[in-house]
């Protein structure tokens, strides 16, 4: 694939304050390196890069990549320490969840935007989130991450003032159904105002809380 074929939305931070992002998923290694290459000097987020495609890139592009293997995720070019005030936190229900979770924190420190994280807290032990809630009530935005039942969002939502975006994710087996029923249950949930992203999109739910917090502070 030749860099001519990329079209990569340079304007994009213009419009919305965000650069974009690269999905490595199902991209070859041809197309992955015409990417950078087209990117230049420019830093670019890549979501869902796995070790082995990261591993298949030229030497030069993989010394400026900052991977991370857990989220799957990778800051290509220089990229600001997050730095200021911590007004999201990011809640996870197990600990097989983190790797979803992870992608939210990746995408708020791409941005430089620090934020809390809080892993295994599901309901399943309400005493765990009880002894943070406190914590989590000073934040003005909180990303609730849940698979199985995804019950934490609604728990979540019904306890604090600021806005909460569920992730529902794809843990669980038989009836969870790669995340379906996380999902609908918390399409469905009782909590007043809560948002829904898709599922084990942690990048998505990044997005929506940096522009939550931007759209506030006009």
């Amino acid at each position: 694939m030749a860099e001519n074929d990329i079209k990569l939305d340079f304007e994009r931070h213009e419009r919305l304050g965000f650069d974009e992002a690269i999905l490595s998923a199902g991209k070859s290694t041809e197309h992955l390196i015409a990417i950078l290459k087209k990117a230049g000097d420019r830093s670019l987020l890549l979501t869902r890069l796995d070790q082995d495609a990261l591993a298949a890139l030229p030497t030069a592009l993989t010394e400026r990549i900052d991977y991370e293997p857990l989220s799957r995720t990778g800051f290509f070019g220089p990229v600001a320490a997050p730095s200021g005030t911590k007004e999201i936190a990011i809640v996870t229900a197990g600990t097989s969840d983190v790797r979803v979770s992870r992608e939210a924190a990746r995408t708020l420190a791409y941005y430089g935007t620090p934020c809390l994280e809080i892993s295994d807290v599901g309901v399943a032990g309400l005493w765990r989130l009880m002894e943070r809630i406190d914590e989590i009530k000073r934040h003005r935005v909180v990303i609730a991450v849940a698979g199985l039942d995804a019950a934490l969002p609604s728990v979540v939502g019904g306890l604090v003032p600021g806005l909460v975006i569920a992730v529902p994710t794809s843990t669980g087996y038989g009836a969870a159904r790669g995340g379906e029923t996380a999902l609908f249950s918390s399409l469905v949930s009782c909590a007043p105002g809560m948002v829904v992203v898709n599922i084990d999109n942690g990048y998505g739910a990044a997005c929506a809380a940096l522009r939550a917090l931007q759209g506030g502070s006009k």
